[in-house]
This record gives structure tokens, C-alpha cells and sequence, in this order.
């Protein structure tokens, strides 16, 4: 790695020259030049500029001038002060706002303090109030500004005595001091003790007062209530467990679905099995006794909405759709009376699930038993159909037709041998004419008997019909009378089956946890309620709070 060589800058003093004018730079040669330039000295706070004589500009090759030595000096202090970088970058943003032109970060630093600003003092809003001026300081005579045209001066400085506008230090002694402090110690403890009564004042009005009656309501006011707890399983029959014996389809084995479970609650729960308990147990004139507080009294003509907003909050059911469990908890003021509540509740569950398949196990069996009847009809209609015709044709027509076609399938064969017994004879020369004529007769005869069969089986007797006729309609009947045989039987299995299912069909409501009185009221749960109510206020004057202060916060910038 090369270093970058750096040329060294000499400064010659002039012999004959003033100090002022000796620190003007002079050229790396060695040679006058003959006139001097003049100098002018950088003002500082409490500096007055001097006048030098005037000095010819540096030839080519002359050292730099004082100043870009001393820029160059500040610089490299200012690199050695360790800035960060976000520092150097706000040091250029307002050396930009402040109209320089900086060649770096560092040199923006150093011209920010040349015009005594400090780029890195965050902003105060008391720097947006100017105070005005004292009469006396505007009728005295402007001092001359040490730093013309540099805006604010915020860093220290050094201020001439003559011109100081600030009170000496000398005036303020030991005692004056401790007593300003001591005032202002005891104003700030004035104004906490003020503030933390206001948020006394506050908190006790919108919290601990609200709290306090709460409580009160709880511990005093309120009614004892007492609740009574249940629970019960919704089963179902199943046909297909146990050994299949003839019980097995009454048998209940498994759990209902989730949907009769939640049709269940959300009855109990209901408007309807509300009217119906007050029906039958007086669920009203309980809640309009003038023995219950106020608050949780019913009104003596109330309606049915707000007797129903009582009863929801005192009949709370749940379902759990793992163990199939429908919990259910009765409050009343009374612990006999909620017993009675939660067992009527009960019973209308278990007839309420009943009903659910009643509907589906009628119109089961209503199918089957019509299906039933309707095949029965149809096999009677047969057969009387089929005796029908027996007895008009007096004889079994397809045992007559059978006959026949057996006697014309024996004739033809006989007729089939006579016609080659005569095709012999006549195949002889000179055949016997009695033997022919003989075999001629026997298969004309053959013939003739044939022709009868045959005309006995197509023409029609006294019924109208033939025999063929008379056949066809007796295969039909027997036809019809089987399809409804097979009818009848598939009526009667559907009718069986239907009644198993039915039968699976069937809900039955099993209650493993009975209702039972109790003997120590369960609400009001008076500590629980009042560090609720606490809570509750609590939060509810942190968000106010919280919001009235964001607010004041957004109107006041």
C-alpha cells in the first residue's frame, strides 16, 4: 500500500515587518517580493480587527496563506475530535440551511462555528420566544458586532467588560442564592402536592367511589342466589353392536351426534321452554318477588322479552363435543325452587329429543306398512285372476296345449317314417301295388290327424278363445301372481327393516349427575365482583386519561 506524498508548508518571517505582517506567507524560495499584501485578521469574539499594510498576492510556487493553514489546522482538530457520522451529517444539513458551501463535512463544522453555531444543539422550543428589549438597551448606542452578518450567536464567547450586558456574578451571594433555590424547591413541591390531589380527587370520583358501591351492592344489597348443577348424556340404539341377539336393536350403545345435542340446548335455552316453565312452575311470579334486590327483580307485568333476559342469565347450558356432555346450570333464589326448575328443564329435554326422530321413525313405518298393503292388495288381485280363469276354461288349457304337441310331435314322426317307407316301395321297379297303396293311405291318414291337432290348438272353442289364447292368459296370471309374491316378501323384510331402524332411531336421555338443592348461596360472589367493578373503572380512566392527554399533546404543538 503506497502513501500518497503530502508537500510541507513552511512559514518564512520577513525581517523588517510588523507581526501582523510577518505571519503572511512568504514564497518557498527565499526571494522578496518585493511589496508586502495586506493582512486581515479573522475576527473573533472579543477582537477588533487591526488594519495591515497591504501585501502583493503569492507567486507561483508561495506557500499557502495563513488562513487556509489555520482552516487546514481546524479541520484536522475537528477530525480529531471523533464525530460520528449522523453528526456529520447534520452538521452539513444546517450548513446548508445556513446558505455555506462547505467542501466537506468537517469544514461544514468548522464554518458552522466560525458563525458561532453550534450544529450539533438540538432545537428548544423557548428558543421560538425572543424577548424583547429593556428601554435602557435600546437607547444605548449600538455596540459594534464582532461577528458582522453571522446571524445567532449560541456558543460561548468572549465578551468585552465594557460592552457586558449580563449581571455580574459578584452580586449574588450565598444567601440569595439558597434562598431562590429553596423557593424554587418549595414551588415544585406546591405544584406536586396540587397535581397529586387532582389525580386524587380524580381517581377517588371515577374509580374508588364507583368501586366502593359496587362492593357495597355485593355485600349488601344483593340477593342471594343459589344454583343447582346437572348434567346428561343424549344415546341412540344401535342394531349393530353386542351379539345380535333379538335385543341388540333396543340396546343403547353409542352417543347421539353433536346436532341433537345442540338442538337440545339451544331449546332449553329458548323462549319456548321459558314460557313453559312459567307455565307449570311460575318461572315469573319467583323473579317478581319483592324479597329480591332491585336489580335482579322482575317486574310484576313483565313480558316475556324481559323475563327471557333473566333467564338467560340464570339457565346457562354447555356442551362439550369431546365427552358428549351437556352441562347445565339453574339459578333461582330459592335452592328447592331451582331443583324443580332444573328437573322440568330435564323432562322437556328428554321429550324434545324424543320428538326429534318421531317424525322420521313415522314416516319410516308409514312407508313400509303402506308398501306393505299395497302388495298384499296386488298378490290377492292375482290370484283371484288366475282362479278366474280356471274356472272359465274348466281345464288347464297349458296342460291341454302341452298334450297336443306332444301327440302332433309323435304323429310326425310316425308320418316321417310311413313317407320313407312309401318312398321305398316306389323306388322299386316293379313295387307291390297293394303295399303302395297301403303306405299311401296310412300317411294321408297321417296327415289328415295332423291337420286336426293342429287346428284343435288355433281356432277358438265356446269361450272365444283358443287354446294357444287360453294359455297365454293363464301364463300371464301365474306370471302376475309370482311378481306379486316377490313383492309380498320385499314388503314384508322393508317393513322389518324399517322397524329396526326405527328402533335406532330412538333417543334416550341418560343423566349421570342428578339435580340436588344447595345449601350455601353461590352468588353474588361479592370479593370476586368488587375486584372486577375495580378493574373495570381502572381501565376505563386509564384509556380516558391516556386519550384526553395525546390529545393536549397534538392541540399544544
Amino acid at each position: 500500500m503506497t502513501t500518497k506524498p503530502k508537500a510541507r508548508k513552511f512559514r518564512i518571517r520577513r525581517t523588517g515587518e510588523s507581526p501582523a505582517a510577518a505571519r503572511a506567507p512568504q514564497g518557498d524560495t527565499g526571494h522578496d517580493t518585493g511589496h508586502d499584501t495586506g493582512h486581515e485578521q479573522e475576527p473573533s469574539g472579543n477582537a477588533v480587527p487591526e488594519t495591515t499594510p497591504p501585501r502583493t498576492p503569492a507567486r507561483e510556487g508561495d506557500v499557502s496563506s495563513a488562513r487556509e493553514t489555520k482552516a487546514e489546522t481546524d479541520i484536522d482538530a475537528i477530525r480529531k475530535e471523533g464525530l460520528t457520522g449522523r453528526q456529520l451529517r447534520m452538521a452539513r444539513r444546517m450548513a446548508q440551511k445556513h446558505g455555506l458551501a462547505p467542501i466537506s463535512d468537517f469544514d461544514a463544522v468548522r464554518q458552522l462555528r466560525m458563525k458561532g453555531i453550534d450544529p450539533f444543539q438540538s432545537a428548544n422550543m423557548l428558543e421560538l420566544v425572543v424577548p424583547g428589549k429593556d428601554e435602557s438597551e435600546a437607547s444605548a448606542p449600538e455596540e459594534a458586532d464582532p461577528n458582522p452578518g453571522m446571524g445567532k450567536i449560541q456558543l460561548p464567547q468572549t465578551i468585552k467588560a465594557d460592552t457586558a450586558k449580563v449581571p455580574s456574578t459578584e452580586l449574588y451571594t450565598n444567601e440569595r442564592r439558597i434562598a431562590e433555590i429553596s423557593d424554587i424547591q418549595r414551588d415544585i413541591a406546591k405544584r406536586r402536592r396540587k397535581r397529586l390531589v387532582l389525580l386524587l380527587a380524580r381517581l377517588t370520583a371515577f374509580v374508588f367511589l364507583p368501586t366502593i358501591l359496587a362492593g357495597w351492592y355485593y355485600y349488601v344489597i344483593a340477593t342471594p342466589m343459589y344454583e343447582t348443577k346437572t348434567e346428561f348424556l343424549i344415546q341412540q340404539a344401535d342394531g349393530g353392536g353386542g351379539g345380535g341377539g333379538p335385543l341388540s336393536g333396543l340396546i343403547p350403545s353409542q352417543l347421539a351426534n353433536s346436532q341433537e345435542s345442540i338442538a337440545v340446548q339451544s331449546y332449553l335455552t329458548s323462549k319456548d321452554a321459558m314460557i313453559r316453565l312459567d307455565e307449570e312452575l311460575g318461572y315469573k311470579e319467583h323473579f317478581s318477588r319483592p324479597e329480591i334486590d332491585p336489580i335482579q327483580r322482575l317486574e310484576e307485568e313483565a313480558t316475556n322479552e324481559a323475563a327471557h333476559k333473566i333467564y338467560k342469565k340464570n339457565v346457562k347450558i354447555g356442551y362439550d363435543p369431546t365427552e358428549g356432555v351437556v352441562r347445565m346450570d339453574v339459578v333461582a333464589a330459592d335452592p328447592q325452587i331451582a331443583t324443580d326448575f332444573a328437573k322440568a328443564l330435564i323432562g322437556y329435554a328428554e321429550e324434545r329429543v324424543d320428538a326429534l326422530s318421531q317424525q322420521i321413525r313415522n314416516d319410516a313405518m308409514r312407508d313400509a306398512r303402506t308398501n306393505l298393503e299395497t302388495a298384499r292388495q296386488e298378490r290377492q288381485e292375482a290370484q283371484e285372476r288366475l282362479i278366474r280363469l280356471q274356472e272359465v276354461y274348466s281345464a288347464d288349457p297349458t296342460e291341454q296345449l302341452a298334450a297336443l304337441r306332444s301327440q302332433i310331435t309323435t304323429y310326425d314322426q310316425e308320418l316321417l317314417e310311413k313317407r320313407l317307407a312309401l318312398q321305398a316301395l316306389l323306388d322299386n321297379p316293379r313295387p307291390n301295388q297293394a303295399k303302395v297303396d297301403g303306405a299311401r293311405g296310412d300317411v294321408r291318414r297321417l296327415e289328415n290327424l295332423l291337420d286336426e291337432l293342429r287346428a284343435r290348438m288355433v281356432e277358438p272353442d265356446d269361450s272365444g278363445l283358443s287354446l294357444v289364447q287360453q294359455s297365454s292368459e293363464i301364463e300371464l296370471a301365474r306370471a302376475d301372481l309370482a311378481s306379486a309374491d316377490a313383492f309380498l316378501q320385499s314388503a314384508l323384510q322393508g317393513e322389518k327393516q324399517a322397524a329396526l331402524e326405527a328402533g335406532r332411531q330412538v333417543r334416550y336421555l341418560t343423566v349421570p349427575v342428578r339435580p340436588i338443592a344447595s345449601q350455601a348461596p353461590t352468588y353474588p360472589r361479592s370479593f370476586e365482583n368488587t375486584m372486577l367493578a375495580f378493574l373495570i373503572f381502572s381501565g376505563i380512566y386509564l384509556m380516558v386519561s391516556l386519550t384526553s392527554s395525546i390529545l393536549r399533546e397534538q392541540v399544544s404543538n
